[in-house]
């Protein structure tokens, strides 16, 4: 048992469930659940919490779940907003960023396989970790717990929303006992069982469709093992490749692997069913055998330790949307019980963060009197605008995965995109405030406007793209624009300053993609041969929104405003 489990038990336990009134009802106390509850308490220390979980706490380490790995928006919420920065230094990994690998002649060399990610150690104040869930949650729990939350351990089997009253909740506790209780509002983290959204009618299809099967293994697996390659070695300069979250990619799908600090290591499969049949992996044998196939290397190592299988788990068709998170009538949804975007980029603590924050928002100023019916309707409109907008980063997006020079040029936009506008506001604390800040809302329009026509024209680009990626490495601090944006996210800037630079980013956003557009005409067009190729260039000369980004990036580039060329250069196929 790790110390954060021995702590737990030597902690308080958890308040004996009593039949009363409280403040707040949280349904579920998994990741989502449980920060949320520690927000709350932290934002109005007088509110009386209860969390209804069916699972009692300490929960095993290397948790059955998904979810263990995050970027900078959930880094920052968990070290700073939440104050967990001992629990995460002592407790879990430091994460060395997203590291991708791209497939190249049949996948048994990783040293003859582009790659792209950190060669050096970004500032602590921007990096973010890899997680035991088990663990985090073992630690929440016993903080709350000290702190005056009351839990109790059962399932959830109703919820009478009452507007105007208390709402009403019935649990079904793990003893065999039944319980009613009242709260002001009740806050759904019950995960994908969505009590509430099902409740309430309010499933939403998504247009995005991928399953994912993973493992746990016991065994640390390190990806730096694979090769002694003194050059491939050489690449990194500080940090260890094992502690990023690792991604093997191929056409239409990519595996993880994701170190835990209880020496367990994470794998997973995820793949558009349309190119890879579900079926196809949905046991472990099944599994091993798909990564035989595509996966060859990291097969064999998955074979050698398959003997300290922990698990296995499977979701067919995981990606779904949600048609209302938050209401004035004293209800909200947050982390899987709204919507789930997919695991690519781990945006699943970004938007655990973003949702509590405007839950807690909310509930604090609710129980402080105000009325809060306006503001719940803009906190719901941001939060399935940003949802929204973020699917268009995968949906029929995982074809690219099998172009190199695509995918690498698309993780690179979208990896400094989000760094240069949604972690810039996050870590500034705009978007509960976006209200407040119409030149902010103004200039997200700008970058949405980008990043849909961006997507689109890497899909298309992938349709006449022939080239290939061997060999290489790029690292995001390779280029200074990148290395600016990630920075610049602790830059401690007053209202003014803020402005200038929101504006500056929205400006290199618009920039960059007309760089990533006009290299890709200019090459289309020197291509005689190729009909496909120059049919496409003709149509993408004639879509007055691309254009315009490339009038953006000439315009600047003849103010002698130049950006590093970090779309990677094309090498011709092989025959």
């Amino acid at each position: 048992m790790s110390q954060d489990a021995v702590e737990a038990d030597e902690r308080p336990q958890p308040n004996p469930p009593r039949p009363d009134r409280y403040d707040v009802a949280i349904l579920g106390g998994g990741a989502a659940g449980l920060t949320l509850a520690l927000q709350l308490k932290q934002a109005r220390p007088d509110t009386s919490i209860l969390v209804i979980e069916r699972q009692r706490h300490p929960v095993p380490e290397a948790a059955h779940k998904v979810g263990e790995s995050t970027v900078e928006i959930g880094g920052r919420y968990l070290r700073d907003v939440l104050g967990l920065t001992e629990h995460l230094r002592e407790q879990q990994l430091d994460k060395f960023g997203i590291r991708m690998f791209f497939s190249a002649e049949g996948n048994e060399d990783i040293t003859r396989r582009a790659e792209v990610g950190h060669s050096v150690l970004p500032p602590y104040d921007v990096s973010s970790f890899q997680l035991d869930r088990g663990r985090l949650e073992n630690h929440l729990a016993g903080d709350l717990a000290e702190r005056g939350v009351g839990f109790v351990y059962g399932k959830v089997e109703d919820v009478d929303l009452r507007p105007g009253q208390t709402h009403r909740v019935t649990i079904t506790r793990t003893d065999g006992g039944s319980q009613e209780v009242e709260a002001r509002w009740a806050l759904d983290a019950t995960g994908r069982s969505s009590l509430l959204k099902r409740k309430l009618g309010l499933t939403k299809e998504s247009e995005h469709r991928a399953g994912a099967v993973w493992f746990r293994l016991g065994h640390p697996i390190d990806i730096n093992e694979w090769s002694d390659d003194p050059a491939w070695q050489g690449r990194i300069r500080s940090g260890r490749r094992e502690l990023s979250t690792n991604h093997l990619m191929g056409p239409g799908y990519w595996v993880w692997l994701i170190r835990l600090a209880s020496d367990s290591i994470s794998i997973g499969i995820v793949t558009d069913p349309d190119l890879h049949p579900f079926d196809r992996m949905n046991r472990f044998e099944r599994a091993l055998n798909w990564l035989r196939e595509h996966e060859p290397q990291c097969a064999r190592i998955v074979e050698a330790h398959q003997d300290t299988l922990q698990d296995f788990k499977v979701l067919r068709n995981y990606p779904y949307s949600v048609e209302q998170v938050y209401s004035a009538d004293r209800w909200a949804l947050t982390g899987e019980a709204g919507l789930f975007l997919d695991p690519f980029y781990s945006p699943g603590f970004d938007m655990i963060a973003i949702s509590n924050g405007l839950i807690t928002d909310l509930v604090t100023r609710d129980l402080d009197g105000e009325d809060v019916t306006e503001l719940a309707a803009i906190h719901n409109q941001m939060y399935l605008t940003i949802g929204e907008g973020w699917f268009k980063i995968y949906t029929h997006q995982y074809p690219l995965m099998g172009s190199a020079r695509v995918m690498q040029s698309k993780i690179i936009w979208d990896t400094a995109v989000y760094w240069a506008v949604p972690a810039l506001l996050y870590f500034h604390d705009k978007i509960r405030r976006l209200i407040d800040y119409p030149q902010l809302v103004w200039g997200l329009a700008r970058f949405q406007a980008a990043m849909d026509h961006v997507q689109r024209f890497f899909r298309e680009w992938n349709a006449v793209d022939r080239s290939q990626l061997t060999d290489s490495f790029a690292s995001f601090y390779d280029f200074a624009f990148m290395k600016r944006a990630h920075i610049d996210l602790v830059a401690e800037l007053n209202d003014e300053e803020f402005d200038a630079r929101f504006a500056d980013n929205v400006r290199l956003v618009e920039r960059i993609s007309g760089q990533l557009i006009k290299t890709i005409l200019d090459e289309g067009s020197a291509e005689e041969d190729d009909e496909p190729t120059r049919a496409q260039v003709e149509r993408w000369r004639a879509d007055g929104e691309l254009m315009r980004l490339v009038e953006i990036y000439e315009q600047d580039r003849a103010a002698g405003i130049v950006d590093d060329d970090w779309v990677p250069a094309a090498q011709p196929a092989r025959a």
